[in-house]
């Protein structure tokens, strides 16, 4: 595509800003624009924790799955990074037929604005899961050939595993492990890699809370189910209020469980384009009082239904 990509610091957040800009009008970047943004993104998420602290305000964002209008409409209902600050859960990609814009919007708000915009690791930032729910065919597609797609699965190595804000709010992508009790369990992990099919940092990305006590074994075929008492108990021992976490539907955007010990955050409106779903956001002010912003999808050009209308919930052990 002809870009060139300068290498000085000044000419670096302009080119940063262009990136940007391509991206929020839907735009495929080049692929050297690509490579620029996972080179610099890979620099800061190495620099970044495990359990990454994160400070208020701060709105979370659960799953977005490659729906980029329904994104747009997010930053249009939250606010337009820096002016807010995001906490993204992960699953950038799949299921929608976006993932490349998405992915690169939001990697390239984590370059431009680093301390503005966290991002953590979902089940779907790896490179099996992503061959088989399309950002692998849909990297092909667009670009001719997997290149881009081996770029932003390498940088999905180096994501931080988790989050922690303030100090309150845990917030794994899924949920907890029979492996974890303290945090520097997780602080303790070697992140940088493909994710494993068990362990601590598998069950982090995909355990569900469950209406069962103690540990159950997940119908997903990855990580576990975890009750009431677990939640409990891990909240108590490590200090915090609650468990923040995305990876499930919810028909209203978002639901609490285990008596307010756990909540799940799911941003994609309409998911997968058929079920039926309101999307949320959990937006938390200085003294962690919280308001949740629910939002129904927005139209996609071609679209002349708007993808409104609302069917009984699809199963999500996906």
């Amino acid at each position: 595509m002809g870009v060139e990509i300068s290498d000085s610091s000044a000419s670096s957040v302009s080119e940063v800003d262009r990136c940007i800009e391509r991206a929020k009008e839907c735009e495929l970047l080049a692929e050297k624009q690509v490579k620029f943004l996972c080179d610099k993104a890979r620099e800061i998420f190495l620099k970044e924790s495990n359990v990454q602290p994160v400070s208020c305000p701060v709105t979370v964002v659960g799953d977005v799955h490659g729906q980029f209008y329904d994104l747009l409409e997010l930053f249009r209902i939250g606010g337009n990074a820096p002016n807010t600050n995001y906490l993204f859960l992960g699953d950038y990609v799949d299921r929608g037929y976006y993932s490349v814009e998405t992915v690169s919007l939001v990697v390239a708000l984590k370059v431009r604005y680093p301390e503005r915009v966290t991002m953590i690791r979902g089940n779907h930032e790896c490179r099996q899961i992503t061959q088989v729910y399309g950002f692998y065919d849909e990297c092909t597609r667009k670009y001719g050939s997997p290149e881009v797609w081996t770029m932003f699965t390498d940088l999905f190595d180096y994501l931080p595993s988790t989050a922690l804000v303030e100090n309150q709010i845990f917030c794994p992508h899924g949920g907890l492990s029979p492996n974890l009790d303290m945090l520097d369990h997780v602080r303790a992990i070697d992140r940088f890699m493909e994710v494993p099919h068990e362990g601590l940092l598998c069950d982090l990305l995909w355990s569900d809370p469950d209406e069962r006590s103690g540990w159950g074994i997940s119908p997903r075929g990855a990580g576990y189910t975890f009750g009431q008492d677990i939640s409990e108990n891990f909240n108590f021992i490590n200090g915090v209020e609650m468990i923040a976490r995305a990876h499930q539907l919810v028909m209203e955007g978002y639901s609490w469980s285990h008596d307010r010990n756990v909540v799940t955050v799911f941003s994609v409106p309409n998911y997968c384009y058929r079920c039926g779903n309101q999307a949320a956001i959990m937006e938390l002010d200085d003294n962690l009082n919280y308001n949740f912003l629910q939002f129904d999808p927005a139209p996609r050009p071609g679209d002349s239904s708007g993808s409104k209308g609302r069917q009984s919930s699809s199963d999500y052990f996906l």
